[in-house]
């Protein structure tokens, strides 16, 4: 697959579904900062092992009644990692959050006892930080408990050539607009942790089916665009982006500390029941 199908691909996924633009309030503005943790896990660490390092930072939150929420999920595709998310409306609302969490005695201790269990499990964990452009991004919904599963799209932009890059989506933005009106997605900078130049697009799902019509939907756009319209954004995307990828993650409701609303919402996905403990086996009688 090239390059601009790669981008393609990365827009036409955002058809069936709303954006990932807010991931812990439940206010509908956008917020602009979002944290994202990664978590690399060792083989064989994954799954229950890891659920239960993570409920333990989850209880710290809830029994301190903590104002911030965080979406944790886990990959579908790629190296096997989890991702942590957490978003502020500005730098200055998560410098306050931390320094409140650091005066906090006891939610301190009981997180510093949590990531000592859990960072046994781990190969090795590293933080981004992004800022939200409303400009590049669609239709943006901030509600996302309703979502299932995230497309995490990114780009990696040429040194240099940002202006470059924000008019290939403008011209994406337009051929939706003309074609598929109702597409959501949002658009995030790397602005500190990697390398410069990574944009993320950011897209929820409800089901894996919205990616089934991500996929047929992707026609309309490239008609709504016609021929001479797709070799020109086709020309000007080779020209500023020279790596992209897309994968593919599921919410994981064991990770997530999210608000009494969104448990409402759906409290059998967000607060379900722990497993119930395997029965012993019967004992089997000797053979007379």
């Amino acid at each position: 697959m090239n390059k601009v199908s790669r981008f393609l691909l990365g827009m036409s996924l955002a058809v069936g579904c709303g954006c990932t633009v807010s991931a812990q309030q439940s206010s509908p503005s956008i917020p602009k900062i979002l944290q994202i943790t990664r978590e690399f896990v060792k083989p064989g660490k994954t799954g229950l092992a890891h659920e239960k390092a993570e409920s333990a930072f989850v209880d710290a939150m809830r029994k301190a009644k903590w104002p911030t929420y965080y979406i944790g999920m886990t990959s579908l595709s790629g190296k096997s990692r989890a991702l942590f998310l957490t978003s502020y409306a500005s730098f200055d609302a998560w410098q306050k959050d931390g320094d409140a969490a650091e005066k906090n005695a006891t939610l301190s201790a009981a997180l510093d006892r949590a990531a000592m269990a859990d960072g046994d499990l781990l190969d090795s964990l590293d933080q981004g930080v992004f800022y939200f452009h409303e400009e590049m991004s669609m239709n943006p919904r901030s509600d996302l408990s309703q979502f299932r599963y995230m497309e995490i799209t990114l780009f990696h932009v040429k040194p240099g050539k940002d202006k470059e890059w924000g008019e290939v989506v403008k011209m994406a933005k337009a051929g939706y607009q003309k074609g598929i009106p109702d597409a959501h997605w949002g658009m995030f900078e790397e602005v500190y942790g990697g390398e410069g130049g990574n944009y993320i697009l950011l897209t929820g799902h409800k089901n894996l089916a919205e990616i089934d019509k991500g996929f047929a939907d992707g026609k309309k756009f490239e008609d709504a665009m016609g021929e001479e319209g797709m070799k020109k954004l086709n020309e000007a995307f080779a020209s500023c982006v020279d790596a992209s990828s897309t994968q593919l993650f599921a919410y994981n409701p064991h990770m997530s500390y999210v608000s009494d609303d969104w448990i409402k919402s759906d409290p059998d996905f967000w607060k379900p029941k722990a497993a119930a403990p395997a029965k012993p086996a019967a004992e089997k009688k000797p053979a007379q």
